[in-house]
């Protein structure tokens, strides 16, 4: 049902068997082989891939560079840090940003004050390497002034504002005063929750170079953009984790404005790209003949046009996940952990905003090449289909080998988490794949998980699971060979129980009594 998943599969197993062995259409490709080269399995079209992918992130970079200034060294950066002398007068490229939101003080007396939530100082913990930042408070104001080598007090560094630990309330970094996180929660749903520049990062020789901010980046990092895109789709369920309870409730809210014009360029150059790949393939007329599109059966210029675009569009959406408030800052590796380290959208309080054209982690670039890689490595080709269906839905097909992993009770939302990359794509690829891209939002009334937000109680949700999940099994019973077994990947989350026979989980039994009911005879467990 998740049209995320169908295109991913699409990508894998259905759209490289209908080019395999076909040469790359891009001029410089054609250039350099001279005909001689033989293109095996889908290296014609990775090579595709990565040259519009190139292209993409120049003509983005050309439209949108202004946003991702260089820093410049200056003569008296360079007095205060000897570190940076050799770098005096010289303008490097800025790999990260690194900012901290921000609240009102909870203190009455500093109302007016803006204060950072920090959840470590720590920029480098590399030992030789280290970095941090310091928080001078100058009155009812503060500023930040980065250093290199180990601080004095290391342990009060990584503390960053918070009181204690990591799980611990913030405190008012200009008063002293806690600020618990009920008061963040009202201020977040107030509106009044901002940014503040922490750090730059910039790329130096051969190392990461750290500076203090400076009103230059920050007015541009925190600027007003003149056109940009906000996808106003709801975080539901457990995607939204706790950020809804700040006042993040859409998809859009999880951008800055400089992000979402940058996703917003990146989307909207995917099909500039496939118009790209038409015209030069137009000029080597790859079937000509043939200008059905990929999702009607082409296989010709138009169809590959398409294929290329989809590879594009997947690359456009993973930046998400760098250009996002949802990235952190990793001290002890010197670079951005991407969103999604867990199936979860947590609320972030100090984030990495990665410049897409730095050449370093979260780079656009990066991002194709990775997707080169993997069509470079796929199996030999096999003809395969990928399509959105309902598994509970009568289907008229009989004697398939049949292999399923199904939804996992309610351990994770993949439906409502799909959503983030769903926006990007969508904008991308719905003119390409109407049907996949009909809806706002990835369907979700039909997933196979017991979410009781969806249902009103956790009783009605597992009655739900377990009812379509029969129905499910049973369609897969119609339709297996009956010479071959079926396999099914399953998990159950619920909390065991013990009696005289040993350990039990009754959701675990239920599942397997369905599965006898409908049909099937079990093997192994």
């Amino acid at each position: 049902l998740n049209p995320v998943a169908v295109l991913i599969n699409k990508a894998m197993i259905e759209i490289p068997p209908k080019f395999a062995g076909n040469p790359p259409v891009n001029p410089e490709s054609r250039q350099r082989a001279l005909g001689a080269k033989q293109w095996k399995g889908a290296a014609g079209l990775a090579g595709d891939v990565r040259y519009y992918g190139q292209w993409m992130r120049d003509e983005a970079e050309r439209r949108i560079g202004h946003l991702y200034p260089k820093v410049l060294v200056t003569e008296g950066m360079a007095a205060e840090r000897p570190d940076l002398e050799r770098y005096a007068g010289r303008e490097l490229t800025v790999i990260a940003w690194l900012w901290a939101r921000t609240v009102h003080s909870s203190n009455p007396a500093f109302a007016e004050v803006q204060v950072p939530l920090v959840s470590n100082f720590m920029l480098s913990t590399k030992k030789g390497k280290e970095a941090w930042v310091e928080p001078i408070v100058e009155g009812r104001d503060y500023r930040f002034a980065v250093h290199v080598g180990p601080p004095p007090d290391a342990e009060v560094t990584k503390r960053g504002t918070k009181t204690a630990g990591s799980y611990s309330p913030f405190r008012c970094l200009v008063s002293g005063v806690p600020m618990p996180f009920d008061y963040l929660r009202s201020e977040g749903r107030a509106g009044r929750m901002g940014v503040r520049l922490l750090a730059i990062v910039a790329d130096g020789d051969h190392s990461r170079v750290y500076l203090s901010p400076t009103e230059e980046h920050e007015a541009v990092g925190a600027g007003r953009q003149q056109s940009f895109w906000t996808p106003d789709v709801s975080l539901e369920g457990k995607a939204r984790a706790n950020v809804a309870n700040y006042g993040l409730t859409t998809v859009g809210d999880l951008f800055t404005e400089r992000q979402l014009t940058a996703l917003t360029t990146l989307s909207d150059l995917v099909n500039e790209a496939r118009s790209l790949v038409l015209r030069d393939t137009a000029a080597i007329r790859r079937d000509a003949d043939d200008d059905r599109p990929l999702r009607d059966g082409g296989e010709g210029g138009a169809a590959y046009a398409d294929a290329v675009g989809a590879y594009l569009a997947l690359a456009a959406s993973k930046q998400s996940v760098f250009l996002v408030t949802q990235a952190r800052w990793r001290a002890g590796e010197g670079k951005s952990a991407p969103a999604f380290g867990r199936q979860a959208v947590p609320m972030v309080w100090d984030f990495a905003d990665v410049n897409p054209f730095a050449g370093a982690g979260g780079d656009f670039v990066g991002i194709v090449t990775g997707v080169e890689k993997c069509l470079l490595n796929f199996p030999p080709p096999t003809s395969a289909t990928s399509r959105q269906m309902d598994a509970t839905a009568p289907v008229a097909e009989s004697d398939r080998v049949v292999s399923t992993d199904p939804p996992y009770y309610d351990n994770i939302s993949y439906a409502d988490l799909s959503d983030f990359f769903y926006v990007w794509l969508r904008r991308a690829l719905r003119p390409l794949f109407p049907d996949l891209f009909a809806t706002l939002a990835v369907p979700k009334a039909e997933e196979l998980v017991a979410t009781p937000y969806r249902h009103g109680d956790p009783e009605t949700a597992e009655a739900f699971f377990l009812e379509g999940m029969d129905r499910a099994v049973r369609r897969l019973a119609d339709r297996t060979h009956r010479m071959f077994p079926v396999t099914i990947y399953y998990a159950f989350k619920q909390a065991e129980t013990k009696d005289d026979a040993g350990t039990a989980s009754t959701g675990w039994e239920s599942f397997l009594e369905g599965v006898i009911r409908s049909g099937f005879s079990i093997t192994g467990t």
